[in-house]
């Protein structure tokens, strides 16, 4: 893929977030591809991966995705991000705490054939659960 199809592609990929489809997401990865998160742990295979946005979007309805920075270099694709939502659909099993969370995000992605193959997301997993309620952070 060149860059303006990659930059392209991933304008796509922003616009099916700001949707909350998970089918269309879904489409943006390989049938056999590979996400690691620090929420949902490996999830391999676009059917997961694509009821691995499902939960997402029922736990954070008001879910929203604010890329800021693509590195493109080759099939190698790091995206900056900041992610916000609140937890409204109850979040890991537990009953929704009704409180937003905000942080930031790096995305790496390895591309194929105009599809995600991999992605890994980073971010501060702890750092959201504090802010949903899910866990009390110690007083300093």
């Amino acid at each position: 893929m060149t860059r303006e199809e990659i930059v392209a592609f991933f304008a796509r990929h922003q616009s099916a977030y700001a949707r909350h489809d998970p089918a269309l997401l879904a489409t943006f990865y390989a049938e056999d591809s590979v996400i690691v998160s620090p929420w949902a742990g490996t999830v391999e295979g676009r059917q997961a991966i694509e009821d691995t946005y499902r939960q997402w979007f029922a736990a954070f309805p008001d879910f929203e995705f604010h890329p800021e920075e693509l590195l493109i270099d080759g099939d190698q694709v790091a995206e900056m991000l900041t992610l916000a939502g609140t937890d409204i659909g109850g979040f890991m099993g537990l009953p929704p705490t009704a409180k937003p969370f905000r942080l930031r995000s790096v995305h790496l992605y390895t591309l194929n054939e105009h599809q995600i193959v991999h992605e890994r997301r980073i971010y501060d997993f702890t750092g959201m659960l504090v802010q949903v309620g899910v866990l009390k952070a110690k007083p300093a």
